[in-house]
């Protein structure tokens, strides 16, 4: 087991979006940073999400306007900086006459449009179900509906991009690393760091650190200590909620995603997903257990199917169900007497005091839409114990991938594919959308397909693999095949074998 010292000014625990866009931030106005994620990036919460960049429609009705606020705002931000990993998705709300009425809808699609700018996406409109080109996806008394937009976003490869963006900063980026010791001492934080994988030690020290753990950050807090208790305030309370998603085979052949109220008065998304398959969630189920190891219970999945089986002529089945996640989302418990549905989604920066160091900024619930606007929250406050930090950046630069001239996604593909014309368009296109513009990093002197070396199936290459281990941090071919992509879903199981025992074969690393 080796051992190495150094000194940050900030360690980061937690990598997860929060973490990662923290990380990124921070490195970006020249601090030294490291950040620390027990698991792999987006290893939780960040990759069991309904993948969607939006405004939270639903919030209005809990009065949550500056949330949604701020969630719209950063939709058009986001669609400029990762061109090939967010993009703008239709969404179809069929009109059900015995839950909200068309009036509420009507001004609620209007407060969607106008309360942030928007130049790329389209506005709100009503239409007839049957126009839509699919007279038999609905059932018959759904005859009237409404069109909105947001945007579609691959969730743990945001992530990803958030760290590399940090990573070419300077920051360090520890995985498969957990903290074994936190304390003060002489005015800094000292840390005891154990990589999982090769057992070497990080014994570092860190002027602040930011908490980031998501539904363990109650645990980083408890493990420290008792607070100072001259002025500290009280620490915060935090509520698990599990939400859950299926994935089934594609439910229609509409490029849009359907949006559906359920008679409980929650909705329930049905995405396209990944070609050939439906996305469907999600639920909101109080959870008390384990973040690490939350699955989707029988419940949750009968609810998932009952709510599209109201509207749909031919809604999947049980047997249907090719795939099942969940994650645990902690909320900030604000209210106790609020259900776990309406429990707002903001985020609260909350900084706790201990003697003998600088405070401990914790990250408390929050939503992948804001993730940036929440960095910066926790710069401003970072910025009250550090004086002098240059300022915000992350609105005008694109993440790592996402340098691609006007955001120009279908642009550059065409430029891609002129460039290296004996490998197939489908293939450079699914490329693109998981690295954009570091294509030509990918794929190095490969310009034929023999040179891309073994293919596993579904357009997953060696050459890729390798990629994955050498330059975005995964280990394992669950990190390969769930989180850098989704080649899980399209590959058999003897092919997902394959991946996992070619990985082994390089040590878990290339």
């Amino acid at each position: 087991m080796g051992s190495t010292n150094k000194e940050f000014d900030l360690l980061v625990i937690g990598g997860g979006i929060n973490g990662a866009g923290i990380a990124a931030d921070a490195a970006g106005r020249g601090l030294r940073v490291a950040l620390c994620e027990k698991q792999d990036l987006a290893g939780a919460t960040s990759s069991a999400s309904s993948k969607l960049i939006h405004g939270g429609l639903r919030y209005l009705e809990h009065y949550d306007f500056g949330l949604v606020r701020k969630a719209l705002a950063e939709r058009e931000v986001l669609l400029r900086n990762a061109p090939h990993i967010v993009w703008p998705l239709r969404f179809v709300l069929p009109h059900s006459p015995d839950l909200r009425p068309r009036w509420m809808i009507r001004a609620g699609l209007f407060l969607y449009d106008h309360l942030a700018s928007r130049r790329v996406l389209g506005g709100s409109g009503a239409l007839k179900l049957d126009a839509l080109g699919d007279s038999s996806l609905f059932n018959p008394q759904f005859r009237h509906g409404f069109t909105y937009w947001d945007c579609w976003v691959d969730d743990s490869r945001l992530v990803v991009l958030n760290a590399m963006a940090a990573a070419r900063r300077g920051a360090t980026i520890l995985t498969r690393t957990r903290v074994e010791e936190l304390r003060p001492a002489d005015g800094r934080w000292r840390a005891s760091l154990i990589d999982e994988h090769d057992s070497t030690r990080w014994d570092i020290t860190a002027r602040f650190v930011v908490n980031a753990a998501g539904p363990w950050a109650a645990d980083v807090l408890s493990g420290i200590g008792a607070e100072a208790s001259s002025g500290a305030q009280e620490g915060p309370r935090l509520r698990l909620v599990k939400g859950s998603h299926i994935v089934v085979p594609r439910v229609h052949e509409l490029s849009d995603a359907l949006i559906l109220q359920n008679d409980d008065g929650r909705i329930v998304f049905v995405l396209p997903y990944e070609g050939q398959f439906s996305l469907i969630g999600t639920t909101d189920v109080p959870f008390d257990s384990d973040p690490g190891a939350v699955v989707a219970s029988e419940d949750e999945i009968d609810y998932m199917l009952k709510a599209v089986g109201r509207y749909l002529r031919k809604p999947p089945k049980r047997e249907d169900v090719v795939h099942a996640f969940s994650g645990v989302r902690p909320l900030y418990e604000e209210d106790a007497g609020k259900s776990a549905s309406t429990a707002s989604r903001d985020y609260l920066i909350h900084t706790s005091h201990f003697d003998g160091a600088t405070p401990v900024i914790s990250v408390l619930g929050g939503k992948i839409t804001t993730y940036r606007q929440l960095a910066q929250s926790v710069m401003q406050e970072l910025e009250r114990y550090c004086p002098g930090l240059a300022g915000a950046w992350t609105a005008d630069v694109p993440l790592p991938g996402g340098e691609m001239p006007g955001a120009d996604f279908d642009a550059f593909v065409e430029q891609l594919a002129g460039s290296r014309p004996a490998l197939p368009r489908e293939f450079l296109a699914a490329l693109a959308r998981r690295h954009g513009s570091l294509c030509d990093e990918v794929l190095g002197s490969c310009r034929e397909v023999a040179q891309l070396g073994r293919h596993f199936g579904a357009g997953l290459y060696e050459q890729e693999v390798r990629y994955f281990l050498r330059a975005e941090w995964a280990r394992t071919a669950q990190d390969v095949l769930w989180r850098r992509s989704k080649f899980g879903l399209h590959l058999d199981p003897q092919q997902r074998q394959a991946v996992a025992d070619f990985i082994d074969e390089l040590g878990g690393c290339a």
